[in-house]
């Protein structure tokens, strides 16, 4: 049995508990009034409580346990099986899907006045709205996801470290450079009229392609998994880290905004710890490559409790994160993961019936 069988550990179901809104971005839905609180405060509050520490212990543990059940038992549930195989029948739709994931936040960005992050107010509403139908339409997408890349990389400069609440978009214009236009798009429209005979394109049937010169410097197609799961993680890492940990007033006050401790009675400090571990944690897994599709099943469903939790956050800030998580569904780790050496070492040693061992090469 393939590795893409233990990709997707139940232990998700652990990761989304009792985060829900409290993970979105923090500055979106909030004013900034609420009370003050400081880093070591904040860290007191929230693990100097005996409590908390048996609940996140017991969290983490239970998290262990199913990952392990997972590697133990996975290559005997068909259903899993099946819906590996067919998430990775929809890789010919991945150029669409990054398209889509990316063209869109632009052209809301645009049309809202915002540069990428609706924490960066922007007059260049017609660059952002360009960029996106282009992207849309899927003409001359990879120069489009490379001006894209550049007006991102330039905005940063002028706006650091507030456009890092955006930073996901660089795994997104760079999976886009790689992976390319896909189908449906004008890109391959354009292409298949050039390589048919008689057509008045084809006299440019031998000019080089911005593929053919990606291929030349190793950005092959194979490199896309790679560069939007770093580009993920990243983004999931620093959401969890500087929006939660270092800054907690805000997702204190995000809690008190909307009655989260209702929802699971905990502290309040906790709740944000919580949220912030969440974060980590998938950024971590992302960025390791190690249970990839679980780790974008989990930033999934959390993303989704977001929208639902909290009724002021904006859903196009999030679409690229929906599409990117989504894109990582597909196609898995990728290589130089730990999804190809350790996660099938892990398996080897715990797999119930040594002829459902699967090799260690990752075909990823």
């Amino acid at each position: 049995m393939r590795r893409e069988i233990w990709q997707v550990p139940m232990f998700v179901m652990f990761l989304s508990w009792g985060v829900g809104g409290v993970s979105a971005h923090v500055k979106y839905v909030t004013d900034g009034d609420g009370p003050e609180m400081g880093v070591r405060e904040f860290f007191a509050a929230a693990l100097g409580d005996p409590l908390n520490l048996g609940l996140l212990a017991i969290g983490g543990l239970g998290a262990v346990t199913v990952a392990g059940g997972y590697l133990r038992y996975a290559t005997r549930l068909p259903d899993v099986q099946v819906g590996i195989r067919t998430l990775r029948s929809y890789r010919p739709y991945l150029g669409w899907m990054l398209r889509l994931s990316i063209g869109l936040p632009l052209v809301g960005a645009g049309f809202a006045g915002y540069y990428f992050s609706p924490s960066v107010p922007a007059e260049l509403r017609l660059v952002q709205v360009l960029l996106g139908f282009a992207l849309l339409f899927g003409l001359a997408t990879r120069l489009v996801a490379a001006a894209g890349l550049v007006a991102y990389l330039a905005g940063l400069v002028t706006n650091f470290p507030e456009l890092l609440l955006a930073s996901e978009f660089v795994g997104g214009f760079l999976g886009i450079l790689v992976v390319g236009p896909g189908q449906p798009s004008a890109d391959m429209l354009i292409r298949r009229v050039v390589v048919t005979d008689g057509t008045l394109l084809s006299w440019f049937r031998g000019s080089p392609t911005p593929s053919k010169l990606l291929n030349r410097v190793g950005l092959t197609r194979e490199r896309a998994p790679i560069l939007i799961r770093v580009g993920l993680g990243f983004n999931f890492v620093y959401l969890g880290v500087s929006q939660k940990w270092l800054q907690p007033a805000g997702g204190l006050e995000v809690v008190e905004q909307y009655g989260l401790t209702s929802v699971v009675p905990v502290s309040p400090e906790l709740w944000v710890f919580g949220a912030g571990l969440v974060e980590f944690g998938i950024g971590v897994l992302f960025l390791a490559g190690c249970f990839t599709r679980g780790a974008a099943v989990a930033g999934f469903v959390v993303l989704t409790m977001t929208l639902f939790g909290l009724s002021d956050d904006p859903v196009l800030a999030h679409i690229t994160l929906f599409g990117l998580t989504s894109a990582l569904m597909i196609t898995g780790s990728g290589r130089y993961s730990l999804d190809d050496t350790v996660v099938p070492w892990l398996h080897r040693r715990l797999t119930v019936d040594p002829a459902d061992t699967p090799p260690a090469t990752a075909d990823d």
